[in-house]
Parts: C-alpha cells; sequence; structure tokens
C-alpha cells in the first residue's frame, strides 16, 4: 500500500472522528475553535469527486461566521436532533430506521453480534446503544485503522471485504434517511454539513475499499 493511499484512509478517519464527536456529545467551546476558529474545516485533510463530499465541503466552509453565536447555535441544533431531552428531530439510532420486520433481529442486538466477533466493545455501551452511529463510526475506524496495520495480502482482502460488509449492513442501509432528515431539520450549516460529511466519507470508504476493485 502506497504513503498515500495510507494517509488517504487516515484522513477519512479524521474526518468520522470529528463527525462521530459532533453527533454523540453536545458541542464544547474547544470543538468551535479546533474546527471553526482555527479554519480546521476550510482546508480537510482529503479531497473527493464525489458530490456529496463536495456539498459537504461548502456547507463546513461556509458554517459558523458569527464564532461570538456559534457554539450557542450548535448547542441547540444539537439539542433539537439528537437529544433525548430535545426535540429527536434526527435520531442517530439505526433501529429507529431499519425495522425488525423488514431486517429480523433488531439493529441494535445485530450490530453487537458483529462487534463481539471482533472482540470490540464500546466505552459508552451503559450510556448509548450500540447502534448509534457515533459508535458505528468509531467501530468503523477501528476497522481501517486494523487495516492499516497489515501487511498479509490475504488478511488485507478480507478485511476489505468485512470493512465493505460492514458499512452496506449497518450504515448505508439506514444514513440516507436520517441525512435527510438532518438536511430538513438543522437550523445550522455546520450539522447540514456534517450529515452530509458522514454520508459522503462512509461512501468513500465504501468505494475505496470495495473487493471488486484493484487491490489498494
Amino acid at each position: 500500500m502506497t504513503d498515500n493511499r495510507k494517509n488517504l484512509l487516515k484522513g477519512y478517519n479524521l474526518l468520522l472522528y470529528f463527525a462521530g464527536s459532533m453527533i454523540m456529545n453536545e458541542p464544547a467551546e474547544e470543538c468551535v475553535i479546533d474546527f471553526w476558529a482555527n479554519g480546521t474545516l476550510k482546508k480537510l485533510p482529503v479531497s473527493s469527486l464525489n458530490p456529496r463530499f463536495v456539498k459537504a465541503a461548502a456547507l463546513l466552509r461556509d458554517s459558523c461566521a458569527d464564532r461570538t453565536l456559534c457554539k450557542k447555535m450548535l448547542i441547540e441544533d444539537y439539542s433539537r436532533l439528537f437529544s433525548e431531552g430535545g426535540s429527536l428531530l434526527a435520531p442517530a439510532y439505526a433501529s429507529l430506521y431499519r425495522k425488525p420486520e423488514n431486517d429480523g433481529m433488531m439493529s441494535s442486538e445485530e450490530i453487537s453480534e458483529f462487534y463481539n466477533a471482533y472482540g470490540w466493545e464500546s466505552k459508552w455501551r451503559d450510556k448509548i446503544y450500540n447502534d448509534h452511529l457515533g459508535i458505528e463510526l468509531l467501530f468503523l475506524t477501528r476497522m481501517v485503522d486494523n487495516y492499516l496495520a497489515l501487511d498479509d495480502d490475504p488478511c488485507c482482502c478480507e478485511m476489505r471485504k468485512e470493512i465493505c460488509r460492514f458499512i452496506e449492513q449497518h450504515i448505508l442501509s439506514w444514513i440516507p434517511e436520517w441525512n435527510e432528515k438532518i438536511l430538513k431539520h438543522a437550523d445550522t450549516l455546520c450539522y447540514k454539513g456534517i450529515g452530509t460529511l458522514i454520508y459522503a466519507c462512509v461512501e468513500d470508504l465504501y468505494g475505496i475499499f470495495s473487493y471488486r476493485n484493484r487491490p489498494l
């Protein structure tokens, strides 16, 4: 694997860490400073021709124009979209979109089995259900990290297939509908951009890791 490809995958992981944290936790002052005030989101660590990625980059680049109001607006939007104490206009749990009558096992149980197969346990297991998108993205970044640590071609091939299987079954199966809710209900360009960025990054990673593509 080339250094450029490794850096590309690390860049996507960085974006997913950021986006996942923004939907799991109420935004803090540090996040506004680190990602918006310091201009981090104006120069994303990866570039993509995916129209959804281009749209997300534009939304984030134009977001949070008023730094003094940014944190307040982010917190209000987070509460409306995701917080159980708020309006829950775009809850980030797969089981609310993938119904058991269509998929058999409940999403939270099904995805727990996937985590268990890799000996992975969320440190938020007592606070956040396993089918929360933030937890799914964290697990996805761990899978990518594991892939980057491999140096055996057959193992790399199997890990690529597993990453694609996870993305297809547990993320892309429901985040299109979730992202529509974000675009409809978010008041800030920040969260419209974050929702679209997650969707785009997952799509891009699926394309990169697809076993139908040539080896990385």
